[in-house]
């Protein structure tokens, strides 16, 4: 039998510039585009959740590496938002940037200190977020419609690019709203950092490393801040934590079935690293010695029976972690009980406390473990 080959010959001058296509049984389509200005053609591929540019031609201009590979990433996939109807009407960047309220950035120097003590101790910690943190739900509202219309704004110009090819000013618009939305996204994640510390908190157990529930918590918190519709009603935080724990049971199904395959790795005496421990014992030591210096300096204006009690309850005259004397045995030395020995002992703290957080204000969130009531 003798093959027949037809070649189909296409002159460039009757490709329509206009994208068209076809519905497959692959779900994709394909179209050849001219170029403007140009005799190369590009290939674009499209699905229901990608759109792929068979050219790494990038428009002319001046871009960083950075931002070349992240459109280069615009030409592979789509960007993925919440759509809003709020989003098509006119004004809408106006009403959702310009008219709502401004929301001010979280203080998270906080969460480092509480990360560090909670890694170190399962018995709690003295350091908690501030209440500050918690947004109300037109505060959310706000910030969700926000990121969610700049990655609209994303999308919009994304799909105008892959009819009519990519232009340096749409390539410069998209980088722009790219920008205002991984900044939102930022603020979003930070201030929903406590969230995943409580959930981490509540499924605590042996079989999990607690590190490994704020890596898989946070990873589901960002999920969380991509997939969430504000336009429901809700509060982010019933549904972040219901994805959080998701996450958390999903990798304690995985552990233990990696347990089950290889049990000789998870040698109980190797499975936990002490870089944790080791960290917090030597940052504590160096603000132990801070307070001594304080303590001698004679810098927090303790008074001579304050300066006493604090000498002996903290053991200033012994190595670092020495044994300290009771409120008891400070009370025999100084002829008072030991109640007494307790008021002036928290009255010399409060003002070491505030010396402290005057020379050094990111000290104010692991004062309590430094120098708390000694046992």
């Amino acid at each position: 039998m003798t093959k027949t080959t037809t070649t189909i010959k296409a002159s460039p001058r009757k490709i329509s510039p206009t994208i068209r296509t076809t519905k497959l049984s692959v779900s994709r389509a394909a179209a050849i585009v001219q170029q403007p200005n140009s005799t190369a053609f590009l290939i674009v591929r499209r699905s229901s959740n990608a759109i792929s540019f068979g050219s790494t031609r990038m428009p002319t201009g001046s871009f960083t590496p950075e931002e070349r590979t992240i459109l280069e990433g615009f030409q592979r996939e789509k960007v993925q938002f919440v759509a809003n109807p709020d989003f098509r009407r006119a004004g809408a960047e106006r009403r959702i940037f310009a008219d709502a309220p401004l929301i001010a950035k979280p203080d998270i120097s906080w969460y480092q200190p509480l990360l560090d003590d909670r890694t170190h101790s399962t018995n709690g910690s003295n350091v908690r977020p501030p209440k500050s943190l918690v947004l109300t739900a037109a505060q959310e509202r706000v910030i969700f419609a926000q990121l969610n219309y700049a990655r609209y704004r994303v999308a919009r110009t994304q799909s105008k690019a892959a009819r009519s090819g990519m232009t340096t000013e749409s390539a410069r618009d998209m980088l722009r709203w790219h920008v205002i939305a991984e900044k939102i996204r930022k603020q979003i994640a930070e201030t929903n950092l406590a969230l995943v510390l409580a959930m981490a908190k509540r499924v605590r157990s042996a079989d999990l490393d607690f590190g490994d529930l704020i890596s898989e918590g946070n990873m589901a918190l960002m999920r969380s801040i991509d997939k969430f519709d504000f336009g429901r009603g809700f509060k982010f935080s019933t549904y972040g934590c219901r994805a959080i724990l998701k996450a958390y049971s999903r990798l304690g199904i995985k552990t233990q079935k990696h347990r089950q395959f290889f049990p000789v790795e998870f040698d109980p005496e190797l499975e936990r690293a002490d870089h944790a421990n080791e960290t917090r014992a030597a940052r504590e030591t160096d603000d132990i010695l801070e307070v001594k210096n304080l303590f001698q300096s004679d810098r927090a204006g303790l008074s001579d029976i304050e300066r006493t009690v604090i000498f002996h309850r903290y053991g200033l005259d012994r190595p670092v972690h020495a044994s300290q004397l009771t409120l008891e045995q400070v009370g025999l030395i100084l002829g008072v009980t030991k109640e007494r020995v307790r008021q002036i002992q928290n009255k010399a703290l409060e003002k070491i406390r505030l010396a402290l957080v005057s020379m050094n204000p990111s000290m104010a969130y692991s004062l309590p473990g430094i120098i708390g009531s000694p046992n």
